[in-house]
C-alpha cells in the first residue's frame, strides 16, 4: 500500500461523502468520526472488538462491523481511513488499494479537520493525553465549548472526544473557528500532517527508534512540526518547555511567536512546585500570576498543568479563572489511576494504581511521585514492556528507572510491530538480570494469573501496587480489585 496524499476538499463540502474507518473503536478514530459526522459526512467502520466506545458510536448513528475480511469495502466509499496501527497488508486496505479508494491515515484526516478549525496541538514523548484533558477541563469548566480528541478517557471532560462549537464563542479568538485539542503524535512523523494554530511541546526524548534511529532525528522531526505553526501575525503560537525539549534546536527559524515554561528562572513562565503539598504556582515577569494546589503528584503533572494553564489563557481566560478547573481535575484513565484496594491474604488491604507508562522517563517519575505523595509500606511495580525494539533500545534506561520501587515484576513483552529477528533480540528476563544487577527484587512472572496469585499471597498491609506498561497488563489492575472473575488477555 502507498501512503496517498489526501484528496482536496477545500473547494467543496464534505457532506454526503462516505468514510470508512479502520479501527473505528480507538479513542482517535472514534473521535474523528464524530468530528466528521459533525461535519455532514457519512461515516461507516469496522472493529474487531465491541466495546463502550463502539456501542456510543452506534448510538450517534454510525454503522460498525466487527468483520474486516473487506467485505464491507464497497466502490461507493469515498475515503478510507486507518491508524498507524493498522499494517499495510490488512485486508480492508488491500480491497481499498484494489477498488481505487483514497487510503488515508488518522493523522492526515485529524490535519484536514484542523484546517476548519482553530488547531490547538499538544506534542512530546510525555504527557500529551494528560496535558490536552487538562486544558479541556479548564476552558469547559470556564464556558469555552471545544472540540477535543484526547488518547485517554477522561470521565470529567466526558470521555475521550467532543463536538463543540464551530465558531470560538469567548475570548480575543470570538468569531474564529472552533478550537479543536488534540494530541500530535511524533511516531512515523504523523505530526507532519497537522495544522497547528496553538502548539505546545512538553519534552522531547529519544523513543520510537525502530523508526527514528537516533535523538537527534527526533529533533529534527519536531523541528518540521514546529514550522507548521503559521506566523506569530496570524496568530501562530508555541508554547516550549525552557529545559528537556531541546528547545535551542526547535525554535530557530520559527515565526510563530515563542515562549518557554518551565522550572528553570529563565522561562517566561517559571513554574515553582512544592511536593510535599502538591502546591503549584507560575511566576511571569518575577510575579506571581497563580497558585493552585495540583491533585495529581508528580514534577511532571505540576509541567503539564502548567502549559494547559499558559495555553488556556493565550486563549483569553483570566488566571484566576483557571485555579478551580486545575484544583478539581481529577485524571484520565490509566494516568496515575488509583483503581481501589484488596484484601491482603493476612490483614489489611493493599492500594492498586494503573498507569500508562512505558518509557522509562515515564516509569522513573510516575514511581518516584507515588512514592512521595502515598508514603506506601511497600512499593510493587508490574510492567509489561511495550514493543521488542523499544525494550532493547533503552534496556539500560529501564534498568535504572525502578529504583523507587521495593519489588519489580515483569511478565512478557507485548508485541508492536516487530519482526520475528527484533523478537528473538531480548526478552523480559534480560530487563530483570539488569535490574537485580542493580540491586532490586525483580523477578520474571510470564502469566498474568501467576502475577495475579503472587500477588495476593504476598501482599501486605499498606502496600502500593503500580500496574504499568500501554498493553494488556492493564487486566492485571482490575482483576486485582475486582469482585468478579474478569478476562485476562495476555
Amino acid at each position: 500500500m502507498t501512503p496517498q496524499p489526501l484528496p482536496d476538499f477545500a473547494s467543496e463540502s464534505v457532506q454526503g461523502k462516505l468514510f470508512h474507518f479502520v479501527g473505528i473503536g480507538g479513542c482517535g478514530m472514534s473521535g474523528l468520526a464524530r468530528l466528521l459526522t459533525n461535519l455532514c459526512a457519512n461515516v461507516q467502520g469496522t472493529d474487531p472488538i465491541e466495546s463502550d466506545v463502539t456501542r456510543a458510536l452506534r448510538g450517534d448513528g454510525i454503522s460498525i462491523s466487527s468483520v474486516q475480511d473487506g467485505s464491507t469495502i464497497h466502490e461507493n466509499i469515498d475515503i478510507l481511513v486507518h491508524s498507524a496501527a493498522i499494517p499495510p497488508e490488512h485486508p480492508e486496505i488491500a480491497r481499498g488499494d484494489e477498488l481505487g479508494i483514497p487510503v488515508v491515515t488518522y493523522s492526515q484526516m485529524l490535519g484536514f479537520v484542523q484546517t476548519r478549525n482553530t488547531g490547538v496541538c499538544v506534542a512530546g514523548t510525555h504527557g500529551k493525553s494528560t496535558t490536552v484533558s487538562m486544558l479541556c477541563a479548564i476552558l469547559l469548566d470556564c464556558g469555552f465549548d471545544p472540540s477535543f480528541i484526547v488518547g485517554a478517557n477522561c470521565a470529567q471532560i466526558g470521555g475521550s472526544s467532543r463536538v463543540g462549537n464551530e465558531t470560538i464563542c469567548n475570548g480575543p479568538l470570538k468569531g474564529k473557528p472552533g478550537i479543536l485539542i488534540s494530541e500530535s503524535c511524533e511516531f512515523n512523523r504523523s505530526f507532519h500532517d497537522h495544522f497547528p494554530k496553538l502548539g505546545l511541546i512538553n519534552n522531547i526524548e529519544e523513543d520510537h527508534l525502530d523508526y527514528y534511529q537516533s535523538l537527534d532525528a527526533i529533533i529534527e522531526s519536531f523541528h518540521g512540526f514546529a514550522k507548521r505553526i503559521p506566523e506569530s501575525d496570524q496568530g501562530g503560537y508555541l508554547l516550549i518547555a525552557h529545559d528537556g525539549a531541546h528547545r535551542n534546536n526547535i525554535t530557530p527559524g520559527l515565526k510563530c511567536k515563542v515562549e518557554t515554561f518551565g522550572f528553570h528562572p529563565e522561562a517566561d513562565y517559571q513554574i515553582i512546585f512544592d511536593p510535599s503539598v502538591q502546591r503549584v504556582g507560575i511566576l511571569r515577569d518575577g510575579m506571581w500570576t497563580i497558585q493552585w494546589t495540583n491533585p495529581m503528584p508528580g514534577s511532571h503533572n505540576a509541567l503539564n498543568a502548567a502549559g494547559a494553564a499558559i495555553l488556556a489563557v493565550h486563549l483569553g481566560l483570566d488566571w484566576e479563572m483557571v485555579k478551580t478547573p486545575l484544583e478539581q481535575f481529577t485524571g484520565l484513565d490509566r494516568r496515575l489511576q488509583k483503581l481501589g484496594t484488596f484484601a491482603c491474604k493476612n490483614s489489611g488491604f493493599a492500594t492498586v494504581y494503573d498507569d500508562y507508562g512505558h518509557h522509562p522517563t515515564e516509569i522513573e517519575i510516575t514511581l518516584r511521585a507515588l512514592r512521595s505523595a502515598e508514603l506506601p509500606n511497600r512499593l510493587i511495580c508490574v510492567f509489561q514492556p511495550h514493543q521488542h525494539s523499544r525494550t532493547r533500545f533503552l534496556l539500560d534506561q529501564f534498568a535504572q528507572s525502578f529504583s523507587s520501587a521495593d519489588e519489580v515484576i515483569v511478565p512478557h513483552i507485548y508485541f508492536v510491530r516487530d519482526s520475528e529477528t527484533e523478537q528473538q533480540r531480548v526478552c523480559s528476563q534480560d530487563l530483570v538480570d539488569k535490574l537485580i544487577a542493580n540491586g532490586l527484587d525483580a523477578k520474571h512472572i510470564n502469566q498474568f494469573e501467576d502475577i495475579i496469585t503472587h500477588l495476593q499471597k504476598t501482599a501486605r498491609d499498606g502496600d502500593l501496587i503500580v500496574i504499568m506498561g500501554a498493553g494488556p497488563v492493564t487486566s492485571i489492575a482490575h482483576a486485582l480489585v475486582s469482585e468478579n472473575k474478569i478476562s485476562l488477555e495476555q
